[in-house]
């Protein structure tokens, strides 16, 4: 089956379909805002949610980078829901983070989340990452030619035969790239709101992920949210 590539700033990438974006000619896999232990961080609140968002997003991304054989993985920041994330990790979770980096390499981009190298975890910890022709960050910012980045979790809202989906997807006008998170409980940002519009002076589309392959749908052909 063929895949869902984009060319940016002249670097070949496939989106997958789970949400990651794979470089085949580096061998490398991003992810955005994996935002680990957020339900803990939640309970620590007050607020009860299921403890197994972590376990569910650390599966999932065992899952692409098994199928891709990345050699080199790099998250884009808010990798953890807040600062003290990493503390919270069971022991199951951090043999699941090991077994990742085990024989590649593992590239912690910080976010707003969490700014601060993660004690414990290994791996390489920078503020951004250049990469041949790519600026890897967790906020875009600049004029975006060549960037890739998370933060703002874009998802696009459609009606489908009747139906209402909102489902997550990657914001792009073929010069900047925006991710969508990963993690289990990330909520999302419609694609229309003007936080994520801004970015895009022109046109700019929505490629859907969740399921076997990329929907591409144009910006102005999804919903914005209800007002009120």
């Amino acid at each position: 089956m063929a895949e869902d590539g984009l060319v940016i700033a002249g670097a070949r990438l496939v989106l997958d379909p789970a949400g990651a974006l794979w470089w085949p000619a580096e061998r490398m896999l991003i992810v955005a805002d994996l935002h680990l232990e957020k339900g803990s961080s939640f309970a620590a609140r007050g607020v009860p949610l299921p403890p197994y968002d972590t376990r569910a997003t650390l599966a999932l991304l065992t899952q692409i980078v098994a199928r891709r054989n990345a050699r080199t993985i790099v998250a884009l920041g808010d990798s953890f829901h807040d600062r003290r994330g990493a503390d919270r990790l069971g022991e199951e979770e951090r043999a699941s983070i090991a077994a990742l980096m085990r024989g590649r390499e593992m590239i912690w981009v910080a976010g707003n989340h969490d700014p601060n190298p993660m004690p414990g975890l290994g791996g390489v910890h920078v503020d951004e990452l250049r990469a041949g022709p790519l600026t890897l960050r967790h906020e875009p910012s600049g004029d975006g030619a060549g960037e890739i980045a998370g933060h703002f979790h874009p998802v696009a809202r459609l009606v489908v035969r009747g139906r209402g989906l909102r489902r997550r997807c990657f914001a792009t006008d073929g010069a900047r790239l925006v991710m969508p998170a990963l993690g289990a409980y990330a909520g999302g940002l419609n694609i229309r709101d003007a936080a994520l519009a801004r970015l895009f002076p022109g046109a700019y589309a929505a490629h859907l992920v969740g399921g076997a392959r990329i929907y591409r749908i144009a910006h102005h052909a999804c919903l914005p949210d209800r007002a009120g």
